[in-house]
């Protein structure tokens, strides 16, 4: 790389390097705080051991919109167990030398505004996070926050729904940063026994329009709906609800952060699978 030239972000990056091996990412989503921030931080470590290539880590809201009843309960009990954005923030910087995957940060507007555009990605960015996800902002919005974001040094990542229209799929795709975020059901986040046939040809639509990774997400519970989306041509696999029911459902002989281990190695393995030849 020319000396002059910028390093390219922990996001870009990351994806660069997999599309050179041929590998989908996976992104686990982990809501941190639920139970306690320090099960969250072993969690984080543990999947990071396991085989993740980025994660999404939410930050608990009182009113989670995009999110379904599994990760809706996660935030409540982060919530009443004395979470709070800046404290999940704290938790981030803790783990600075020792996590090393990009950490895409999922939050709603109000705890963003509460604390200040600027302060949150300037915080944000100090502790180690790589990008952010504001679902309930609406594009426009997003537009005049993304240079703030890009300032720190944070990606905005931007989602695209099944019922995007073609023109305003092509503004996100020209302004979403690190990976265009494809929400693969019409509705909240949480498992699903099937995959929406529209995802692939939306991803492909999506490829089209920009040279940005595209990650499905919402939906991706299995090994098998991971496959599913990398064989369609997804640059990555975001599985949420998944994660946080096996976290709720852990115990002392089988901690979370083993649970959420082994749940990131077995989908690992399911992404990693040969592709069948034609």
């Amino acid at each position: 790389m020319n000396p002059s030239s910028p390093e390219p972000d922990p996001i870009s990056a990351r994806f660069a390097t997999l599309a050179q091996q041929g590998r989908c990412a996976l992104m686990p989503f982990l809501m941190a705080g639920d139970p306690d921030l320090d099960t969250t931080a072993a969690c984080l470590l543990a999947v990071q051991d396991q085989g993740a290539d980025l994660v999404e880590l939410g930050i608990p809201y009182s009113d989670p919109l995009a999110d379904g009843p599994v990760i809706q309960a996660a935030a409540g009990r982060a919530l009443a167990a004395g979470a709070t954005c800046a404290g999940v923030l704290d938790m981030l910087a803790r783990l600075r030398g020792q996590l090393h995957v990009p950490v895409v940060l999922f939050t709603y507007a109000n705890p963003l505004l509460n604390m200040g555009v600027a302060a949150f990605c300037d915080r944000a960015a100090a502790a180690g996070a790589a990008g952010v996800v504001v679902p309930d902002l609406p594009f426009e919005e997003a537009q005049r926050l993304s240079p703030t974001v890009a300032a720190a040094g944070l990606d905005m990542v931007l989602l695209v729904a099944l019922t995007t229209s073609p023109r305003r799929m092509a503004q996100i795709a020209r302004t979403s940063r690190g990976f265009i975020y494809l929400v693969s059901v019409t509705g909240v986040t949480g498992t699903r026994e099937q995959m929406d046939q529209r995802v692939a040809s939306l991803i492909g639509q999506l490829k089209s329009l920009a040279q940005q990774p595209v990650a499905v997400g919402f939906g991706i519970s299995t090994a098998a709906h991971a496959r599913q989306v990398r064989l369609w041509g997804s640059d990555g696999a975001i599985v949420g609800s998944a994660f946080v029911k096996r976290i709720a459902a852990a115990g002392p002989s089988n901690p979370p952060a083993t649970v959420a281990g082994a749940f990131c190695a077995e989908l690992r393995q399911g992404l990693d699978s040969p592709v069948p030849a034609d």
